[in-house]
């Protein structure tokens, strides 16, 4: 396993030393599954299979790094570089499943194993990339690059692995290197309980109702699902709100009493900031310490130098470059807005200036009165496994694949959906896990990932196994899940994501991955097909009727489209910016206050009072969880690229174009890693792209 799938994954870091004993002869990870397609065998998992797992992949990886180590031949691309790139197949196998599942279905045995784990693989990370004798034979292949001969994917994989070991500190020396060991341990903890506090923190807070008037305003849907939640909680008959977004989100959408939708807002944004045992602020100011003080040490200004080198943006400069301008026009947008909600404050009779927990629920009244239109007349037409059809609609329509549902095959929780995704030849691309529902052993949000990454072994393609997981509106007892035009787009979103793993042919795992602000482009562009007409006209049909959604309805979609974008445009760049000026620090006090920082620099560039950051400080696991770190720019940089990308299909008048989709799946979805990012862009696309059709996607022209 090469050094840079190691960090990807959080699974190449712990002691060569460790023993594997008390390993149980019958533990899945360690034998070759025998299921369909080879997707895991989640059924026969269980949590005390994953530490003897862990060990042993440890293990056997360290002794691959120290075969290759000690080889009395020469270093070569393939006795050195290829054979890294190979090790550690079992410790990637049990990594992928066991991250996979702390993510979508944790437990409190789970979260334990992962802070035991955590140090024994930073550990073992650092004991690779700061081998010495590894590092003389990588470095001596590196420094002969040019002599051999290599293919444009076999020279990438070196440069990446030699470039590796010197992020990893490899030429720092040896008391440097102890010190980089002791920061990378620190580090990992850090985020990982960051993400634990959020957990609880979001799990922890309840609005219960046990008043029927207290419902008024509220859709029914999502009355009745508050009373199952308020059942499983031993509390029948009253009602309770939670802070997963299908719950909160529309509570303070629909809400009639202020009071109430206040207090769960302010649940909301103060989650991980309530001086108890699961407060973040310490660990966030902790964390931005530690950061700095090894991007110091690796010989760099500030941390977000350091973790932006290797990004399309290169520079911090780059990153507040885009954002500035983008940030004025959607604040005059944010405005513009604020004064329709306070219109219809005043028209409703009322004296008081709308605030946090104001916003969404007038909004919802000034896009009514503005466009006549209601988010309740769309959900009917959005039942999930109608938009799921439509995202599987779009995929054939560009690229000719089909997916098939899979049955009697293990599946990652009982609520997963399994499908069999198949080439326009017929052959077998891989597998998608679809898990939509919120629950309480699932992180919020919505993603993307893999339980088995595409690859090559003995000269055959290993197909990936691609799950998405997000946390959609529940469907009420007997009743189809209903989605919001929001989640619709969340669920292409990822799916977008799913075909770029499921497209991806890369023979090495050192060339599979791409720069954090490459990776959005293939999920955003996915957003654009979601409310064309001619796609809503296949899969948005009433769940009652069948009715395909009325013309009527689609334009009053289309024309309300941007309406809201000012808030959602502020609110995404507060984050930005928010997780920029954390990383930028070249200095961390000791008596810092994270949350004044946080309101000093977003005061600073006129943020409205009403529009809190997306993520503030104490539960924005983007950023403090890791993953996104000085890099949750990403997404409105990639979407410079995904309008432009569209623009494609639409300069040829058909947004099913058969060239353009064959150019977008060679030149983006299928090389991974292996060119520049900036490059394949150009070779899709044939020029450099343009901010303009983001603003005027966002209507902020």
């Amino acid at each position: 396993m090469t050094v840079g799938l190691a960090v990807i994954l959080n699974a190449c870091n712990s002691s060569g030393k460790q023993s594997a004993e008390g390993t149980d002869a019958g533990n899945p990870f360690l034998s070759e599954y025998t299921t369909p397609f080879g997707v895991p065998p989640f059924d026969k998992i269980k949590v005390t299979d994953y530490k003897p797992a862990f060990l042993q992949g440890m293990e056997e990886e360290q002794k691959e790094i120290d075969a290759i180590c000690n080889n009395p031949e020469a270093p070569t691309f393939e006795n050195t570089i290829v054979a890294m790139d190979q090790s550690g197949e079992l410790l990637r196998r049990v990594s992928a499943v066991f991250y996979g599942q702390n993510s979508a279905n944790t437990s409190d045995e789970m979260q334990a194993l992962s802070r035991e784990i955590s140090p024994l693989l930073s550990k073992h990370s650092d004991d690779i990339t700061l081998n010495p004798k590894l590092f003389v034979r990588v470095k001596a292949v590196y420094d002969a690059r040019e002599s051999l001969g290599l293919n444009d994917e076999q020279m990438k994989l070196l440069e990446n692995t030699y470039k590796d070991f010197v992020r990893g500190g490899a030429n720092l020396p040896e008391d440097k290197q102890e010190k980089l060991r002791a920061l990378n341990q620190e580090i990992a903890m850090l985020q990982l309980t960051f993400g634990q506090n959020m957990l609880k923190e979001t799990n922890d807070f309840q609005l219960v109702i046990d008043k029927q008037e207290d419902l008024a305003g509220l859709p029914e849907n999502l009355i009745a699902n508050a009373a199952e939640t308020a059942k499983a909680a031993g509390q029948e008959g009253k009602w309770i709100f939670t802070l997963q977004n299908p719950s909160i989100m529309p509570f303070l959408q629909y809400a009639d009493n202020r009071a109430l939708r206040e207090k769960i807002f302010k649940g909301y944004i103060n989650r991980g900031n309530n001086n108890n045992a699961s407060d973040n602020k310490e660990v966030v100011k902790q964390l931005i310490t530690k950061r700095l003080e090894k991007a110091k040490l690796m010989g760099y200004d500030n941390y977000a130098e350091f973790v932006l080198e290797d990004r399309m943006a290169k520079t911090p400069e780059a990153v507040y470059d885009l954002l500035d301008q983008i940030w004025k026009p959607a604040l005059a947008k944010a405005k513009e807005e604020l004064a329709d909600i306070n219109a219809e404050i005043k028209k409703e009779g009322n004296s008081f200036e709308a605030e946090g927990w104001d916003w969404r629920y007038y909004f919802e009244k000034a896009k009514k009165t503005k466009f006549d239109l209601d988010e309740n007349e769309v959900r009917p037409y959005l039942e999930l496994n109608h938009v799921r059809e439509g995202a599987f609609y779009v995929a054939n329509r560009l690229y000719g694949i089909t997916f098939t549902p899979l049955k009697d095959i293990p599946l990652p929780h009982p609520e997963a959906q399994a499908f069999e995704c198949k080439d326009k030849d017929g052959t077998h691309l891989g597998v998608l896990y679809m898990d939509f529902f919120p629950r309480a052993t699932k992180r919020g949000g919505a993603w993307c990932g893999t339980y088995r990454s595409q690859t090559y072994k003995d000269g055959k393609r290993v197909a990936p196994v691609v799950t998405i997981v997000s946390n959609f509106t529940q469907p009420a007892p007997g009743q189809p899940a209903l989605l919001s035009a929001d989640e619709a787009k969340t669920l292409f979103h990822e799916f977008g994501h799913a075909l770029h793993n499921l497209f991806k042919n890369v023979h090495y795992y050192g060339v599979s991955g791409v720069p954090r602000d490459f990776v959005e482009l293939p999920s955003q562009v996915m957003e654009h097909w979601v409310f064309e007409p001619e796609v809503l006209k296949e899969y948005a049909k009433h769940y009652q009727t069948g009715e395909v959604i009325p013309a009527e309805l689609i334009e009053k979609l289309d024309k309300s489209g941007k309406y809201g974008q000012g808030f959602e445009t502020v609110e995404y760049l507060a984050a930005s910016y928010l997780d920029m000026d954390f990383h930028i620090l070249k200095e961390v006090h000791a008596d810092a206050d994270v949350m004044q920082f946080e309101d000093y620099v977003l005061g600073q560039r006129g943020l409205l009072k009403q529009i809190p950051s997306r993520y503030r400080t104490t539960y924005f696991n983007h950023t403090m969880g890791g993953g996104y770190t000085a890099g949750y720019y990403s997404y409105i940089w990639s979407e410079v690229l995904d309008c432009d990308a569209y623009q494609a299909y639409k300069e040829t008048g058909d947004i099913f174009n058969q060239e353009v989709a064959r150019k977008f799946r060679y030149d983006i979805l299928t090389p991974g890693g292996i060119y520049d990012a900036m490059q394949m862009y150009e070779t899709f696309r044939g020029h450099k792209p343009s901010v303009e059709p983001l603003l005027e996607n966002r209507g902020l022209k």
